[in-house]
């Protein structure tokens, strides 16, 4: 296979998590039909961004420099997808142009950063619920949007955050498997007294497990997240991005024999909805139905057309997640 062969079939495996970013499709290949190799995804992608900072600066409202930043966001984000590429540049990219879009259009958004988090804090003040959104191995804070605006939709406050090595701190720390003491140092910061949470693809092991281990989770939702890794079957580009996640092959190894929810499902209390995708088959990875079967008030969604973090199949889960939460959190479909 070609350099650009290579590219172009890189990106057609990106396009469902690009779209769900919330980039134009048109654009996106309009950009990724330009690459010679996956050397050049995070530079044009990162071109792409920056030319979305250059108009919201000349916009001729907030509201309208506010979206070309959430735009320029999700392009910096997609940057850091690049096979090999080190976490930095295009994560800090992504977290300014976040930060400076909510401070235009969403001026009651708060940033919240404590030891190994940090995030936003949005909707409104008093808001009878609240939930977490918890990314995976490389994704972060800037990629759900469409899921925080489905949540904010139905009344909810929403803190969307990256943890160890995540986002814009992949660059300054590493994964850990025991997130539930980073999700208990998020609820003392955010000073509510219980919270819904999301995890996303390896998101959702952490949430899962913080489920288990931290009973202030009032409800739970996965999203493609893991019941199981085997190391030796994972392929070679999960364990690539895993080893640069964690430090180190060694590391890595060690991380994925720590992600294993057999003991820790049936301590799940709260009400948890598992969403997994036909279509996601990664080898070494066992996806939810396990989960959903040992927890003891468990759901399980399956999409039959649904690919990894299911960007193909939208409607087909986003809002059913999002009554779910709602309606444990507040006892009320929005």
């Amino acid at each position: 296979m070609s350099a650009a062969e290579f590219a172009a079939e890189f990106a057609a495996a990106q396009w469902t998590r690009a779209t769900g970013v919330g980039v134009d499709p048109h654009e996106y290949r309009r950009v990724t039909d330009r690459l010679t190799s996956v050397a050049d995804w995070e530079p044009s992608f990162l071109r792409t961004g920056q030319a979305y900072l250059a108009r919201a600066e000349g916009a001729g409202s907030p509201t309208t420099a506010g979206e070309y930043l959430l735009t320029a966001a999700g392009w910096f984000h997609l940057a850091t997808l690049a096979p090999h590429a080190e976490a930095g540049r295009a994560a800090l990219a992504a977290d300014n142009a976040l930060g400076r879009a909510l401070t235009l259009l969403e001026p009651g958004a708060r940033r919240v950063s404590g030891e190994g988090f940090t995030g936003w804090l949005r909707g409104p003040a008093g808001a009878p619920g609240t939930v977490v959104i918890v990314p995976g191995l490389d994704s972060a804070k800037e990629e759900f949007l469409d899921l925080v605006s489905a949540l904010l939709a139905r009344g909810l406050a929403v803190f969307a955050m990256d943890g160890p090595g995540q986002g814009v701190l992949a660059a300054t720390t590493t994964l850990r498997p025991d997130y539930e003491q980073v999700v208990s140092r998020v609820v003392d910061a955010l000073g509510v007294a219980r919270i819904g949470l999301v995890g996303l693809s390896l998101g959702g092991y952490f949430a899962a497990r913080a489920a288990a281990l931290e009973p202030r989770v009032a409800a739970v939702a996965t999203v493609s997240g893991p019941f199981r890794l085997d190391w030796e079957q994972l392929p070679e580009p999960v364990r690539d991005i895993m080893a640069r996640r964690t430090g180190g092959d060694a590391a890595a190894h060690e991380f994925a024999r720590h992600v294993d929810l057999a003991a820790l499902a049936p301590r799940i209390a709260a009400p948890l909805l598992v969403v997994d995708g036909g279509q996601d088959v990664i080898p070494g990875v066992t996806n939810g139905e396990p989960l959903a079967g040992a927890a003891p008030h468990g759901t399980y969604l399956s999409v039959p057309h649904g690919d990894h973090l299911l960007g193909n199949a939208r409607p087909d889960w986003l809002p059913h997640l999002a009554d779910h939460l709602t309606h444990a959190l507040i006892g009320a479909r929005a």
